[in-house]
């Protein structure tokens, strides 16, 4: 066998998960194969067999799902897959049904598949350390646990208990698994730990010679209650509106979910396992999952493992760091540094502006501590690594500084040139831009080479991605170094090369302002919000305008005009953007900061669309079809997408949809800009971009660099 270990000594089979050639345990097609023979053989052991323990040669006991194999699963694989998965169960219900003692010993994580593997076991031993990770993350790759993860949970926790680890993948350690009753013994972490699990294993399956899993007792009962109870079903009913309207219809695996927990709950163990499999069978070889995994496993692993990081430089951590601007971003990035332990100087014009900038990290740890999810030792500890000043001198020393004033380009070369003398020997220097050219920015610095642009996204303290800017100019050690900076704060960092907006910005710029467009176009504007809602994106086009500011839209637009006229051409602003210029300059809606802009802010209630707008810009005459809407605000950022991968902005397809869902809100169910086209098929996607183009203009056209950029990066699994 390729993948388990078989052994039989003293009445003790021993069965072993070993992978042969990966690091960790899945179940592969081999390891599939492999179970139902070690299954055979335990059988014809039984006799002999005293007790089963379940172990790992692995550092961890069981990754889960071949991920790689599903990627490659087509509609028609449906029927095999419900096979496969009914085959595992029956190997799983022959050993647990056996009469013998089965004991898991968990020495490390056990996710998904992992888990379900671990739940074999009547008795379940874990190795105390608290960055063990337990549980069912399956619906977050767009699948549903499978293989009796959903069955058995139920019936440890009850429909209603086991809601929050299967439909929103909440994890656990060992401690609080143990808490939970679903794991029912710790072994310390120190030492021996596969000696210590094996220990305890054996003087369990001694004093438990006869072993049965709860479900299996006649007198079983599902904790709370089945459907048939009045109050169950009518948590289930509101648990069901609300799952509905969570995933608008976009994501089948909660649904799925869901329903395999009600209706395997009103029959019996096995039949429950069947209905669990069909679900399972049915999502697997969906568009849907595959966008899923290939985004959130593949892509945000590609990330983690820093393979868009310049390879052979040494790890970096800053010491201490300083923030020029102590605005909303500033504070923003001086808070989630100090909660990393990093030192920060926190630098304004005025001392008052920068401790006003340092009382937003008190407002939030406050919020934490009256919730009791912060002790005041820690709030007073993360509040002192905080150093608000209004003295240049306080930053000397700093390993990097990063500016975060406005955006304006002659008020950042001032605060570069003045800060920039005080970094430490061997410091760089960084932007926080959100538009601005890296490259025209760094002519202020006096070593370029070591500077970048590290683009945070607004509220810092709860947004993951940061973007990372290469200028013509920063050399691989700065990247190498921002790249670490970033993972320190426990954010997600993508590398793109310099570029007016960059990608997020400059692809977030096509989202808005096609919606923009679409209103001049004479289009009702509740449409074409409600249309971004239902094609998955978070909130409308024209809700994000407001709430990014017009204003600040338009000096972007500005400052573009007049830096390509110093290029001796002239900037044709597009439709939308001269949409927006009217509603600052002319109709005076500057945004929601400022009072109002394509809604209004009433005191006291729900913002509501300007009424004016239906006059002025709204056609009643206008044709509008709503799939064509959806599309042209999610093609159109594709399209910007794949243009970025041509002109090598962009370098990686795991940076384009990692940077278009954690950074501008693109759909999940896509899997990201690039993943929409992918999982779609390039050549379906062409055909519809010819239709958008022929109707709504050269945005959504594809020239041949794109297409053969789109080709070359597609992913091969």
């Amino acid at each position: 066998m390729k993948t388990i270990r078989y052994e039989l000594a003293d009445g003790i089979a021993t069965i072993t998960f070993d992978e042969e050639g990966s690091p960790v345990n899945t179940m592969c097609a081999d390891w599939q194969a492999d179970l139902t023979e070690v299954t055979a053989q335990v059988m014809r052991d039984c006799a002999n067999i005293k007790g089963i323990i379940l172990a790992s040669a692995k550092s961890t006991f069981f990754a889960g799902a071949d991920l790689k194999g599903t990627m490659r699963l087509q509609a028609s694989d449906a029927p095999a897959v419900f096979a496969s998965i009914e085959q595992t169960k029956k190997n799983f219900r022959t050993l647990e049904t056996l009469g013998v003692p089965v004991v898991s010993c968990i020495n490390g994580a056990a996710l998904g598949g992992g888990w379900e593997v671990a739940l074999m076991g009547h008795h379940r031993i874990a190795v105390n350390d608290p960055k063990i990770q337990l549980g069912l993350p399956e619906i977050t790759l767009g699948l549903i646990p499978g293989a009796s993860g959903i069955t058995k949970m139920v019936r440890l926790l009850g429909l209603m208990g086991a809601q929050p680890y299967i439909l929103e993948s909440k994890l656990f350690n060992p401690r609080e698994a143990q808490e939970l009753g679903l794991v029912h013994e710790l072994v310390p972490p120190e030492g021996d730990v596969a000696a210590a699990l094996r220990s305890a294993a054996l003087a369990w399956i001694a004093t438990h010679p006869h072993s049965r899993q709860p479900w299996d007792a006649k007198d079983h009962k599902i904790p709370g209650g089945t459907p048939s109870n009045p109050k169950v079903a009518g948590m289930l009913t509101v648990a069901s509106a609300v799952l509905k309207q969570k995933t608008r219809g976009l994501y089948p695996a909660p649904e799925a979910a869901l329903a395999a927990m009600a209706e395997g709950a009103m029959v019996d163990f096995d039949t429950a396992l069947r209905i669990e499999s069909r679900y399972l069978a049915r999502l697997i070889v969906s568009p849907v999952a595959k966008n899923m995994i290939n985004t959130f496993f593949f892509n945000l692993n590609a990330i983690k493992s820093g393979q868009s990081r310049p390879q052979g430089i040494s790890r970096y951590k800053p010491k201490k760091v300083g923030i020029l601007g102590a605005g909303m971003m500033g504070a923003g990035i001086a808070y989630v540094q100090a909660g990393r332990g990093i030192r920060t100087v926190l630098e304004d014009v005025s001392i008052e502006t920068a401790e006003r900038g340092k009382s937003y990290s008190f407002k939030l740890t406050q919020e934490r501590v009256d919730k009791g999810r912060m002790s005041p030792y820690d709030q007073r500890d993360l509040l002192d690594h905080i150093h608000p000043t209004d003295h240049p001198g306080d930053l000397r020393g700093c390993d990097l500084i990063i500016e975060a004033v406005f955006e304006n380009r002659e008020l950042k070369a001032a605060v570069t040139k003045e800060a920039e003398p005080m970094l430490a020997t061997g410091g760089f220097f960084a932007s926080n831009t959100s538009t601005l050219p890296i490259t025209g920015l760094a002519q202020a610095s006096s070593r370029p080479q070591r500077f970048v642009g590290i683009h945070f996204f607004s509220p810092v303290d709860k947004m993951k991605l940061v973007e990372i800017i290469r200028g013509k100019e920063t050399d691989d050690e700065t990247i190498a170094r921002a790249y670490d900076y970033v993972q320190a704060l426990g954010k997600l960092p993508i590398v793109v090369n310099d570029s007016r907006g960059f990608y997020t910005s400059r692809t977030f710029g096509t989202f808005v302002m096609e919606g923009a467009a679409m209103l001049g176009e004479g289009i009702p504007a509740p449409v074409i919000e409600n249309a971004a809602v239902q094609a998955g994106m978070p909130v409308g086009p024209l809700a994000v305008l407001d709430e990014t500011a017009l204003s600040l839209s338009v000096h972007v637009l500005d400052q573009t005009r007049a830096d390509v006229e110093k290029e001796g051409r002239s900037y044709a602003a597009t439709p939308g953007e001269l949409l927006v210029e009217r509603m600052v300059r002319e109709f005076k809606r500057p945004g929601r900061a400022a009072g109002g802009g394509f809604y209004d802010y009433p005191a006291g209630h729900k913002k509501q669309l300007w009424p004016e707008l239906k006059t002025r810009f709204e056609k009643p005459d206008a044709a509008w079809d709503l799939q064509d809407i959806k599309d042209r605000l999610l093609y159109r950022q594709s399209v910007e997408t794949a243009r970025c991968l041509a002109e090598g902005v962009l370098t990686t397809v795991h940076d384009g949809n990692i940077g278009s869902i954690f950074g501008i809100g693109f759909p999940a169910w896509t899997g990201g800009a690039l993943q929409f086209i992918y999982g779609m098929g390039i050549e379906a996607f062409e055909r519809r971009c010819g239709e958008l183009a022929s109707r709504y203009g050269a945005g959504f056209a594809l020239s041949d660099a794109v297409k053969k950029a789109i080709r070359q990066h597609q992913p091969v699994y």
